[in-house]
């Protein structure tokens, strides 16, 4: 293969969401490199083919005159979709606020689906632990993201004040900062969640060597559902076969979702049959693409 060109582009992902932490209006989103690789679950996974990836629907996000109504409406409408897991923000409000949204979104669920909460990083030790104690009456599929992703010390207190699952890492982006998680941070490989992100991590190399990492400290690539909620993260989690990924069903397009067609059931997608990552098959981005191109 022979580069014989490439291309940046900045374009606007402005929306007027927020979560406890970052303000969406001012997004962009810039394009810089070229993928040449092919992940073979064959060399890199267990061997086996997987063509269904369990996906999660993600939003929840605050937005100005958002109520618990909009919200349900929201939930109700990933989970018409058929997705069995959705994920709300939290940290955005006060702890009363937040314990409210989120029964208002439990109630929409039936036995079989659950619901994941994502604080952004935004709490310090003693926040952490207030929410960890109040979500502990919920059986919820994880609690996410509680502090900064570099204080481990933090998570791992944290963990001695909540026994169910929690989730952490799409913030770790080399090997060495994912080890030190898995060291010093007290994640528990029977039920916590690892959301490395494949293409934020210094490139799928990196990522490859995070795994290798994972298995040699007894951990399983199950535990691992990347961050993103885009078509490399889906590719990667399909070919390595990783326990999921992330959707944005509604959020952040024509860049989030997947291809045309291709529809989520019971919590899983069948990945389509297209070459590469996909682009071609999602008509919305191709059309961006081909127009940035020109």
């Amino acid at each position: 293969m022979q580069i014989t060109e490439i291309r940046e582009k900045t374009v606007p992902l402005a929306s007027p969401i927020a979560n406890a932490y970052i303000d969406f209006t001012q997004m962009t989103c810039s394009v810089v490199a070229v993928l040449t690789d092919v992940v073979r679950n064959e060399r890199c996974g267990d061997g086996k083919p997987h063509p269904k990836v369990f996906v999660y629907a993600a939003g929840g996000y605050y937005y100005p005159g958002k109520g618990l109504d909009d919200l349900k409406r929201e939930m109700r409408g990933y989970l018409d979709r058929g997705y069995t897991v959705v994920k709300m923000k939290i940290g955005g409000a006060s702890l009363d606020e937040d314990l409210q949204r989120i029964e208002a979104v439990l109630e929409e669920l039936v036995p079989g689906q659950q619901l994941a909460v994502d604080a952004n990083g935004r709490f310090d030790l003693e926040t952490a632990i207030a929410y960890a104690k109040a979500l502990s009456q919920y059986n919820l599929f994880w609690y996410e993201e509680a502090g900064d992703p570099l204080d481990y010390n933090l998570q791992a207190e944290l963990a001695k004040h909540y026994a169910r699952p929690m989730a952490t890492g799409e913030n770790l982006f080399s090997v060495q900062d994912a080890r030190n998680l898995i060291r010093y941070g007290g994640m528990r490989p029977d039920r916590d969640w690892l959301q490395f992100d494949c293409a934020l991590s210094y490139g799928l190399v990196e990522y490859l060597r995070i795994l290798q990492m994972l298995k040699n400290h007894g951990w399983s690539t199950r535990r691992c559902i990347p961050h993103g909620g885009h078509q490399m993260s889906l590719n990667v989690a399909a070919g390595l076969g990783l326990g999921g990924n992330e959707s944005y069903p509604d959020l952040f397009q024509p860049y989030g979702g997947f291809p045309d067609g291709v529809e989520v059931q019971n919590g899983y997608v069948t990945m389509p049959e297209l070459p590469g990552i996909g682009f071609e098959g999602k008509s919305n981005l191709y059309r961006e693409m081909k127009a940035l191109s020109n």
